[in-house]
């Protein structure tokens, strides 16, 4: 039996491909019904399952190509993999996930994030990328088709290798504030969450007091209004190993070992859980906080925590920072799908009015049709899924519930 990471979804699919070149990829896909890229199965649904094979790309070359301010990378590898290789090589990439351990390829696919009012997802960085298409094609993408191709959920093929922005390398500082109240953060919300390089919001969304305020920095530490620095280490989950999480205290450090929140060899988060994010313009950021605090006494008995932060606009068709920057909410709960799904369909009353846009690597309830309305270009990606996947060979119950696409 295989599960997604947290043990929350066991995989339908009649077994399990690993091939060890992007030919023997091909081959899979033209003599397989319906298949699916598996990356690190940090989703929290069906979204990489099927009724035929799955396809993990662990055993494809791991070769990375450096060219200028570029790096070419296997889409199978991990972020945490792939930054030891570029503090080799004395670059950086711009930003990074709450988590080292999820894959390039899929994150990407996803709309996965970091934070920053400055900062795209992840996604964002992406300058070119090969696929093999549902006709057993291999192509590179890198021109009017790929603002469309990246965040594309794996609808339209497997992606075997990204090409990625780089930077020299820089140092992090992170600090961890307390004292924040509800009053003050909404008040000075943009100013918080603007006030360093990255910045996360910690909350369980009960009281006057918000939580904790995680600030990374690439200068100066700045104050945060209304807060204080803690004097020790922390966890944003009560009760957690401090341990898991990357160094605090205002001890300045590489990029890749301060911009997650988690280290890469320890659990991430809290192990057994389930997740869902959604992406709100920032304009109307105030206005759902409003509306989900409203909520706070219904979560939670089924809430670890929930994070608050920025993501930068960008012209990725499927993102949810598509025309303009995204306050990004996102819960951890345990691990009770039922009693979640009851609440996803609550917060997505209140939120999917404000034109906010789900993760699409959580959980969520929103339909094809609700969704459409939020994404300017979805009729455009349904042609580009159609044009490069002719026969529905990626398609699943996912794409049918979600985008319309019926296997």
């Amino acid at each position: 039996m295989r599960t997604n990471w947290a043990g929350s979804h066991v995989y339908h699919a009649r077994g399990l491909a690993m091939p060890n070149s992007i030919e023997e990829v091909q081959s899979l896909v033209l003599r397989t019904g319906r298949l699916k890229a598996l990356g690190s199965r940090h989703s929290f649904s069906d979204l990489a399952d099927t009724e035929g094979f799955q396809v993990s790309l662990e055993r494809l070359p791991r070769t990375i190509e450096v060219d200028g301010d570029v790096v070419r990378v296997p889409g199978g590898l991990r972020y945490g993999t792939l930054a030891v290789e570029m503090v080799a090589r004395g670059l950086a990439l711009g930003n990074l996930a709450s988590l080292p351990h999820i894959s390039v390829a899929g994150a990407v696919a996803t709309g996965t994030h970091g934070s920053g009012l400055h900062n795209g997802s992840l996604a964002t960085a992406v300058r070119a990328m090969e696929l093999v298409t549902g006709t057993g094609e291999l192509i590179r993408l890198s021109g009017e088709d790929l603002a469309g191709a990246v965040v594309n959920v794996g609808a339209l093929g497997i992606v075997t290798s990204l090409d990625l922005a780089v930077e020299p390398l820089y140092d992090v500082t992170q600090v961890v504030h307390e004292g924040l109240t509800w009053p003050v953060l909404l008040d000075r919300l943009e100013d918080i969450l603007g006030a360093a390089y990255s910045v996360s919001v910690f909350t369980l969304w009960l009281g006057e007091e918000v939580g904790q305020v995680w600030v990374k920095s690439r200068g100066e530490v700045p104050e945060i209004p209304g807060a204080h620095p803690a004097g020790e280490q922390r966890h944003m989950i009560s009760g957690m190993a401090i341990e898991n999480t990357t160094p605090q205290l205002g001890v300045p450090g590489p990029w890749h070992e301060r911009l997650p929140h988690f280290r890469m060899g320890f659990l991430p988060s809290a192990g057994e859980e389930l997740q869902s994010e959604y992406l709100v313009p920032l304009s109307r950021a105030r206005e759902a906080l409003v509306a989900v605090r409203g909520l706070g006494e219904a979560m939670a008995d089924a809430l670890y925590v929930a994070e608050l932060r920025t993501v930068a606009a960008d012209d990725l068709w499927l993102s949810g920072a598509y025309g303009e920057d995204a306050l990004a909410i996102h819960f951890t709960w345990r691990r009770d799908s039922v009693r979640v799904g009851t609440l996803a369909a609550r917060l997505e009353q209140r939120l999917l009015p404000l034109g906010a846009r789900p993760h699409w690597g959580k959980v969520f309830g929103a339909t094809a049709a609700e969704l459409a309305p939020l994404y300017p270009r979805w009729s455009d990606f349904l042609e580009l899924a159609q044009r490069f996947d002719p026969d529905g060979r990626f398609r699943n119950a996912w794409t049918e519930r979600h985008l319309g696409l019926a296997p």
